[in-house]
C-alpha cells in the first residue's frame, strides 16, 4: 500500500518477528488502521452503536488480511456493504443529510475505504478523509481534553503520511513521527498567527438537541412526577467570576425559565415570552448594591441567559441580540450554540410586579379541574383553622411550617407518581426532589387564591480554589416558587428549604456517586480527588476563557493593544497580509542564507550528479567523484561522449576528488565551479554534436 512498486512483493511474517520481520508494506497498513482506529474511537460516543461496531469489524478484518497477506474483498462485496450502511444511516437518522448522518456516513466510507488500499492513492484517500472525520469532531466538542485527542490523532495520521513518503527501504516508525513532529513544530507559529488575525466567524454548525429528561439540568417544561429516579450530571453549565463582592451562597439563584401554566402533570412557560411588543412590561425595581459579575457560558442549544436573579440592564453579550421576559427571564433571540462569554450587573435584592394586572395574576391562581382533591381540601383546611390568619403571607408560612415540621424529606429516588401528584407528595410519600416540593407547595398556593409560579433555574456553585472561579453544574439546576403578595410583589420562596436546608447552602450540595478511580484516589489521599479536580477545571477554564472565548471583539483589541487607534476589519486583513509577507521573506532569506552556508564542494558534487541523472545514467544518492569516473568508464559513458569530453569528465573528477582529500592539490573550489561552467555534460555533448 505505502511502497513504491518497485518493492519486493508481500511475504508472510515468519512467526515470532512481530512487528519487525513483517513486510513493510503489512507494517505500514497496520499502523494506518490503528490510527484511523484511534480517530473512530474520537467519534464512538456520538455515532449510532451499530456504525462504531460495523467500523470495528471493518477495521479489525483488514488488519487480519495485512497480517496474513491474504487478497482484498471483490468490488461486489464491499458496494453490499456499502448499500448496508447507507440504509442503517437512512434509518437512524430518517436522512443521509445534515450534521449528524453526514458524520456517520463519513466514518463508515472511511472504514470502508481501507478495504481498498492497493495504491498509494488510496492511502492518500484514506488519510484526508481522517482528517476531514477529526474536524466534524468539533460538531459535538470543543473542549480541551477534545483538543488533546484530536492533536495526538493529528500526530499520528502526520506519521503515517510522513512515512508514505519515504518508499526506499523500511525506515522505523519512531523515525517518521520524529519528522512527523518537527514539521507540526515548524506550522504551529503559523498557526497561532493565523488564529489571532483570521476573521472571527460564526460557526457553521449547531450542536444536538436535550438528550434525556432523566438527568439533572435545565428544561423548558417540567413534567412532574414521571421520572422515577435523577441522575446527577457533574458537567459545567456556567463559570462565574465575581469582579468585587461575592453574595452568599444560599442567595445565588440564577434564573431560568419561569413556568405558570399547569395541566395536571406538566408545567409549562406562558407565551408569547419572546419580546414582542404584546408583551406586558417587565416591572422590576432593583434595591441594595450590585452585583458585579462575567459568566462563561456553556453550550446548550437553549436561548437563556444565565444571570443572578435579578438583572435590571441587558448583560453585555456579543454577538447576540437579547430581551427580558416579563417575568424577569433574560433570552437571547437565537439558540447558543457554542461557548458564551459576557458581563452582568445583579441586584440580589429587588422587587417585581408590585403593579401587576389583576388579569395576569388571575391566571397564577388557575388549576385544572379533577386533579389533587386532598390538596384543595388541604388548602381548605389550613385557611379554616381556629384563629389562622387569612392574610397572604400568613398562609404561605403555615404551608412552609407544614413543610418543615410534617416529616417530609428529600431524595433522588421517589418512584414515578400517578395522576394526583400533588396529592401524593403531600400526604403519602411525604417524599420528592425540588420539582415535586416546588409544583405541590405552588398547586397549594393557587387551592389558596395565593397567585403563584414555579420558577426553574440554577441555585449555588462552588469556587474552585485554584483560579477563583465559581462552577455552576447541571446538578446545581433547582425549582423554587414565586408568590404574589399586595404591596411586596413577586416574592421568592424555595419551600426545599424547609425539607433539605443544605441543599441551597455550602454543607449538603448534591453530588454523584464518585466513580472507581475516585474512590480509589480518596481511599489513598482523601484531599487528592478534589484537588486534581479543581486543577483539571481550571486548566479547563483558561482553555475556554482564552482559546474558545477568542471573539471579534477581542481580536479588534489585540489591534487596540499593537496601536490602532480604531481597528476595523481592514486593519486586521492588512496586519495578517503584512505578517504573511514578512514570514515569507524572512523563510526566503533563511533559505538563501542556508545554501550559501552549505559546503561549495558538496554542492559542486551534488551537481555533477545531476547533471548525469538528467543524461540518464542511474547515478545512487551518495555517490563519490571515483563512482562517478567509473560510471562514465563503463558502455554507457563511451556511448554517451566522445573520447576527449569523456577524458575532460574523468580528469576535473579526479581533481574534485584531490581537492578534498589530497592536502597536495592546489586547485581552489572556485576554479573547480569555473571549470564546470565549461564542461562537455553528456546531454550538452549530444546537443552540441547534433547541431553541428
Amino acid at each position: 500500500m505505502l511502497s513504491l512498486p518497485t518493492l519486493p512483493p508481500l511475504r508472510r511474517a515468519a512467526p515470532g518477528n512481530g512487528m519487525g520481520g513483517m513486510p513493510r508494506e503489512a507494517r505500514d497498513t497496520l499502523f494506518l488502521l490503528a490510527v484511523v482506529g484511534g480517530v473512530v474511537l474520537l467519534q464512538a460516543e456520538y455515532i449510532p452503536v451499530w456504525c462504531t461496531l460495523l467500523t470495528a469489524a471493518v477495521l479489525a478484518w483488514r488488519a487480519h488480511l495485512a497480517w496474513r497477506s491474504r487478497p482484498l474483498p471483490a468490488g461486489m462485496f464491499r458496494f453490499g456493504l456499502l448499500a448496508l450502511a447507507l440504509g442503517a444511516t437512512w434509518f437512524t437518522h430518517r436522512t443521509i443529510l445534515g450534521p449528524e448522518a453526514g458524520v456517520t456516513l463519513i466514518v463508515v466510507l472511511l472504514a470502508l475505504k481501507t478495504l481498498e488500499l492497493r495504491a498509494r492513492r488510496d492511502a492518500y484517500v484514506v488519510f484526508f478523509l481522517s482528517f476531514f472525520t477529526l474536524l466534524t469532531h468539533f460538531f459535538h466538542s470543543q473542549s480541551l481534553l477534545t483538543a488533546l485527542g484530536i492533536l495526538l490523532a493529528l500526530l499520528g495520521l502526520l506519521t503515517a503520511l510522513v512515512n508514505a513518503h519515504m518508499p526506499v527501504g523500511k525506515p522505523s516508525l519512531w523515525h517518521a513521527a520524529r519528522l512527523a513532529g518537527g514539521m507540526a513544530l515548524l506550522g504551529a507559529p503559523i498557526m497561532v498567527v493565523l488564529f489571532m488575525l483570521f476573521p472571527r466567524m460564526a460557526p457553521l454548525w449547531g450542536i444536538p438537541s436535550d438528550g434525556p429528561t432523566g438527568r439533572s439540568g435545565l428544561s423548558g417544561e417540567m413534567r412532574v412526577g414521571e421520572i422515577a429516579s435523577l441522575a446527577l450530571d457533574d458537567s459545567i453549565a456556567f463559570r462565574l467570576e465575581f469582579m468585587g463582592s461575592v453574595p452568599p451562597q444560599e442567595q445565588m439563584y440564577f434564573r431560568g425559565p419561569v413556568l405558570s401554566r399547569f395541566d395536571g402533570r406538566e408545567w409549562r412557560q406562558q407565551l408569547p415570552g419572546r419580546g414582542s411588543a404584546f408583551d406586558p412590561p417587565a416591572q422590576l425595581e432593583p434595591l441594595g448594591e450590585p452585583v458585579r459579575y462575567r459568566v462563561t457560558l456553556e453550550p446548550s442549544s437553549r436561548p437563556w441567559l444565565m444571570v443572578l436573579d435579578a438583572t435590571a440592564d441587558a448583560p453585555d453579550v456579543p454577538g447576540h441580540q437579547t430581551f427580558m421576559s416579563p417575568d424577569l427571564q433574560w433570552i437571547t433571540r437565537r439558540p447558543i450554540t457554542d461557548l458564551l462569554r459576557y458581563e452582568a450587573v445583579s441586584y440580589p435584592q429587588y422587587r417585581s410586579g408590585v403593579d401587576q394586572n389583576m388579569i395576569a395574576l388571575r391566571n397564577h391562581i388557575d388549576l385544572p379541574p379533577g386533579f389533587n382533591p386532598r390538596t384543595l381540601q388541604l388548602a381548605q383546611d389550613l385557611r379554616n383553622r381556629p384563629g389562622a390568619s387569612l392574610a397572604p403571607a400568613a398562609l404561605v408560612n403555615d404551608a412552609l411550617d407544614l413543610l418543615r415540621t410534617g416529616g417530609y424529606s428529600y431524595t433522588l429516588e421517589p418512584g414515578v407518581f400517578g395522576v394526583h401528584t400533588a396529592d401524593e407528595f403531600w400526604f403519602d410519600r411525604k417524599e420528592g426532589f425540588c420539582e415535586h416540593i416546588a409544583s405541590s407547595f405552588v398547586i397549594l398556593m393557587r387551592a389558596m387564591d395565593i397567585p403563584a409560579r414555579v420558577v426553574t433555574g440554577y441555585q449555588g456553585g462552588e469556587r474552585n480554589p485554584v483560579d477563583g472561579f465559581w462552577a455552576v453544574r447541571q446538578r446545581d439546576a433547582h425549582a423554587w416558587a414565586e408568590v404574589w403578595l399586595e404591596g411586596e410583589g413577586w416574592v421568592r420562596v424555595d419551600p426545599t428549604q424547609m425539607v433539605a436546608p443544605g441543599r441551597t447552602g455550602s454543607l449538603e450540595r448534591l453530588r454523584p456517586v464518585p466513580n472507581v478511580v475516585e474512590r480509589a484516589m480518596s481511599t489513598f489521599n482523601p484531599t487528592l480527588s478534589a484537588q486534581v479536580r479543581a486543577f483539571w477545571e481550571a486548566v479547563n477554564n483558561r482553555w475556554n476563557q482564552t482559546v474558545l472565548n477568542y471573539t471579534q471583539s477581542r481580536q479588534l483589541d489585540l489591534l487596540k493593544a499593537l496601536g490602532f487607534q480604531s481597528p476595523s476589519w481592514n486593519d486586521l486583513a492588512y496586519v495578517l497580509v503584512g505578517i504573511i509577507a514578512l514570514v515569507s521573506a524572512a523563510s526566503a532569506g533563511w533559505a538563501l542564507w542556508d545554501r550559501q552556508r552549505q559546503d561549495p564542494w558538496v554542492r559542486l558534487l551534488e551537481q555533477a550528479r545531476r547533471r548525469l541523472r538528467q543524461a540518464g545514467f542511474e547515478v545512487a544518492e551518495h555517490a563519490t567523484p571515483r563512482q562517478l569516473r567509473a560510471l562514465l568508464s563503463s558502455a554507457a559513458g563511451a556511448q554517451a561522449l566522445s573520447p576527449p569530453d569523456l577524458q575532460t569528465l574523468q580528469r576535473w573528477l579526479y581533481t574534485l576528488e584531490a581537492q578534498r582529500y589530497d592536502p597536495d592539490c592546489t586547485t581552489s573550489v572556485a576554479e573547480l565551479r569555473r571549470m564546470a561552467t565549461r564542461l562537455p555534460w553528456p546531454g550538452a555533448a549530444r546537443a552540441r554534436h547534433a547541431g553541428s
